[in-house]
């Protein structure tokens, strides 16, 4: 009967730590994926806000060159150019802006990109250089703004 007894004592010793082992196993591997895709959208997010910048910045010097364009001689074939340039980056930083729109946790950053976007038109519509100059300063103001709510978000 000891023997029967202690066999019994020595499955469930078995049992119970390969349930304990199972279930630390499962938990530990839990939080590794969790982990692992919490870094992998904080790599996506970096990636897709940086973009988004460096879109904004192309499509604002893309302008700048238009409007100076459009100073000297609105009906050539370099201005064309430019126009089809400007274009192409502002199609191109849409399609950014969706991106943002998509992997932003908050409202206001998305808010922030589109005030960035939006302060490209004032650039165009500008009169005088002052006025151009004051736009860009305008326009650097908001991407500055959505940089750092982006920075805070990426942390």
């Amino acid at each position: 009967m000891e023997v029967v007894l202690s066999s019994l004592i020595a499955v469930a010793g078995t049992l119970l730590g390969s349930i304990t082992t199972f279930a630390l196993q499962r938990r530990s591997s839990a939080q590794a994926e969790v982990f692992a895709r919490n870094l992998q959208l904080r790599q996506e997010r970096l990636s897709t806000y940086s973009a988004y910048a460096g879109a904004v910045t192309a499509l604002k010097q893309g302008t700048v060159a238009l409007w100076f364009r459009l100073e000297e001689d609105a009906d050539s074939p370099e201005t064309r150019h430019a126009f089809t340039e400007c274009d192409r980056l502002g199609a191109a930083t849409e399609n950014a802006q969706f991106r943002v729109k998509l992997l932003a946790e908050e409202a206001t950053l998305v808010a922030l990109a589109a005030s960035a976007f939006d302060a490209i038109g004032p650039i165009r519509r500008a009169s005088t250089k002052a006025e151009l100059v004051e736009h860009e300063g305008q326009l650097q103001d908001a991407l500055n703004a959505f940089i750092a709510a982006a920075a805070v978000q990426v942390r």
